[in-house]
Formats: structure tokens, C-alpha cells, sequence
């Protein structure tokens, strides 16, 4: 009886050992379905544009843009340097899914807030998603009166912009996006432009080296929406990280650098010399740090 007793417990530490071992593989095997994609792009904006990325949970992005005046307005405003256009702002991660931002800029003396949520986020292994999918949704006010004529009520000057992007990694030196948009205009310069405009902007990442890459975007809207006066915005840039510090050296030929203003108020013309030169600067600080699970 004592022989088979023995040999009873001597298969059950062996099948709990073996138990142990298979446990742990299924965890490595569990730990490698799914790993998320990272620096889809350098930072939260492609140029004018939201990127697919996110300010982490308990970090605070300083945003600074810059933009000089025309190329084309000669050498009287020495090419544009003359003049200059700022926004002032800065992103706060909630979660590493959730953002909110806040900035005021000069141009129409406007000010914005807005958030931005991860959807689904891209990643590799056998569970992976192919793309990452954000909502992003802003708030405008201008608090310059839009027609001085009649009397300015603080509704005739809100602008409101609704946006999905959608961006992926396609390999270690090309990432792209694609971002469907609407901007509602609470009112419009005249009778014939419409209070909402519906256009699709697009981007893209070419890294050159690891801290340094070409970025490009264009907005399209749809036909018979707004003024001839306004444009599609075209821009290119450079991205240069340095530590903590993302800079963002470009050409566009929108004047304003927020969603209402870029995608639905660009008079700038590339092919008469309306363009900007301008950069934009990121700085994040960690002010807390999520606890680990």
C-alpha cells in the first residue's frame, strides 16, 4: 500500500511540474499575440494635421507654433520674416488612450480645446490589428467679430470639427494616415458657403535617420462648400528629435493652425509663392507616472 502511495505522489509532482512549465509557455505565448506598434509618427501632429498618436498617461506636451508671412508678400516684409502668426498650447494624457489639449493663437485671437481618443491601436501577432483608429473632436471660439456690420452673438463665432483618423506603420521607414473630416461653422461669410465642410486629409512619415524624418500632408475638400477664395492646404516638413524635444521645420500655405482655420480657410496659392515657413515645437513633461499593474 505504502509502494503505491508513493508512486502516487511522485506522478502528481511530476504532473505538477510539467503543469508549471506548460502554464508559463502559454504566458509567453499569451505575452507575444499581441504587442503594440509604436512611433507611428515622432508626435501628436503630422504637420498641421492630428497624428494617430497619443500624449501618454500623466504627461504634459507644451505645443509652440510659429508661422512667418508670405513668401510672396517680397522684400518689403523681407519674404515674410516681417510678420509672424503663434499658437500657444499643450496636450494632457489621461489615459494612454485619452488626451485633452487647449492653445490660443493669434491669428483671429481664437481660442481651442479639444480631445483625442485611441480606438483600437495597431499591433503585431496572431490577435493584431493592422491600423490604429482615433476620434478626434475640437471646439473653437473667434473672438474677433466675424462681421462687424451686425451684431456678434459668442454662437455666430464657435466652430466645432469632428475627426476619424486612420494610420499605420507600414514598415520601419513609412508610416501613412488617412483622417475623414467635418468642421461645422455656426456662420459663414455669405449665404452661398455652407455651415458644414466635409474634407479628407491625408499624411505620411518617411523616416530618414532615427532621429529625423520627411513629413507631408494634404487636405481635400469636397466640391461646392466654401469660397473660391480658399484652397486645399498642402504642407511639407522635417521632424528633429532631440531627447524630450520634437521640432517640426515647414512649408504650408495655411495661415491658421487649427482644424477650422487650415482645413476650411486656407488662401495661400504654392504656385504664386503663398506659403508660409514656420516650425512647431513639442515638449513633454512627465508629471506623474500610472502605477504598474
Amino acid at each position: 500500500m505504502k509502494k503505491y502511495l508513493l508512486i502516487t505522489i511522485c506522478l502528481l509532482v511530476g504532473l505538477s511540474g510539467k503543469t508549471q512549465d506548460m502554464l508559463s509557455l502559454l504566458s509567453d505565448s499569451t505575452a507575444k499575440m499581441k504587442e503594440p506598434v509604436t512611433a507611428i509618427f515622432k508626435t501628436t501632429k503630422v504637420i498641421n494635421l492630428q497624428s494617430v498618436e497619443n500624449t501618454a498617461a500623466g504627461v504634459f506636451d507644451f505645443k509652440l507654433g510659429h508661422r512667418f508671412g508670405f513668401l510672396n508678400t517680397g522684400l518689403k516684409e523681407l519674404f515674410g520674416l516681417d510678420q509672424a502668426t503663434m499658437r500657444l498650447g499643450g496636450e494632457f494624457g489621461l489615459t494612454n488612450d485619452l488626451m485633452v489639449g487647449i492653445g490660443r493663437s493669434t491669428y483671429e485671437k481664437t481660442l481651442d480645446s479639444y480631445f483625442k481618443w485611441r480606438i483600437i491601436r495597431q499591433s503585431t501577432g496572431s490577435h493584431s490589428s493592422p491600423v490604429t483608429v482615433s476620434a478626434f473632436g475640437s471646439i473653437a471660439l473667434k473672438t474677433i467679430r466675424t462681421n462687424p456690420e451686425r451684431k456678434n452673438y459668442i454662437v455666430d463665432n464657435l466652430f466645432y470639427t469632428g475627426q476619424l483618423i486612420i494610420g499605420a506603420k507600414i514598415n520601419d521607414g513609412l508610416s501613412l494616415q488617412v483622417s475623414p473630416t467635418v468642421v461645422h461653422r455656426n456662420l459663414t461669410l455669405n449665404s452661398a458657403e455652407k455651415n458644414d465642410v466635409f474634407a479628407v486629409g491625408a499624411g505620411g512619415r518617411i523616416k530618414l535617420t532615427r532621429h529625423t524624418s520627411f513629413n507631408v500632408e494634404y487636405i481635400y475638400i469636397l466640391p461646392d462648400q466654401i469660397s473660391t477664395e480658399f484652397k486645399n492646404s498642402l504642407s511639407l516638413g522635417f521632424d528633429i528629435e532631440t531627447g524630450g524635444h520634437v521640432f517640426q521645420i515647414h512649408a504650408t500655405n495655411s495661415t491658421s493652425m487649427i482644424e477650422k482655420g487650415f482645413i476650411s480657410e486656407t488662401v495661400g496659392d504654392w504656385a504664386d509663392g503663398g506659403i508660409h515657413f514656420g516650425f512647431n515645437i513639442s515638449r513633454v513633461f512627465t508629471l506623474w507616472r500610472p502605477k504598474k499593474k
